[in-house]
């Protein structure tokens, strides 16, 4: 491989999985066959975690285009790309300012990343309360235990 122009830009980390995938630190379950660094598989393994596992190039790209009308910096957004928040807190901290800045656009920005880069369905089922299967994700057994009394007894829902 030739690099032709080194150190120029950021990359997302949609980028580096697939640099990584591409060398082929998805196919070596072994992790000996591919000619990958065990840094570089640390690294693989974070990043199949993130939302970059779930973007496309297209998605960033039309997130890139879309979000032009904020007037962000390239660095935030690149941590937008690169984190997907999904809320008001998140989105804070990546924007310097956001508040005077952008001031009722946050929503809109917020908007515009949900509808983007959109959760994955077991991730939309584990946000509404429910596991993979469809069914509640509420520990009932812990629950009833902070129900019961030192003495074994059952607390009523009233609290008697």
């Amino acid at each position: 491989m030739k690099i032709k122009t080194p150190n120029a830009g950021a990359l997302t980390n949609f980028e580096v999985l697939d640099f990584l995938k591409a060398r082929g630190a998805s196919k070596d379950s072994s992790r000996v066959i591919a000619p990958v660094a065990s840094s570089e598989y640390k690294v693989y393994d974070y990043l199949v975690e993130t939302p970059a596992s779930r973007q496309t190039r297209e998605q960033i790209y039309e997130f890139m285009k879309k979000c032009k009308t904020y007037k962000l910096a390239k660095a935030e957004i690149l941590n937008i790309i690169n984190i997907a928040p999904r809320e008001l807190v998140e989105i804070d901290p990546i924007i310097e300012h956001s508040e005077m800045r952008l001031g009722d656009q946050v929503e809109e920005l917020l908007d515009l990343v949900r509808n983007v880069f959109p959760l994955p369905p077991a991730d939309l089922t584990s946000e509404a309360g429910m596991d993979k299967d469809g069914e509640e994700t509420g520990n009932e057994e812990q629950n009833e235990d902070m129900n019961e009394t030192l003495d074994g007894d059952q607390i009523d829902g009233d609290g008697k």
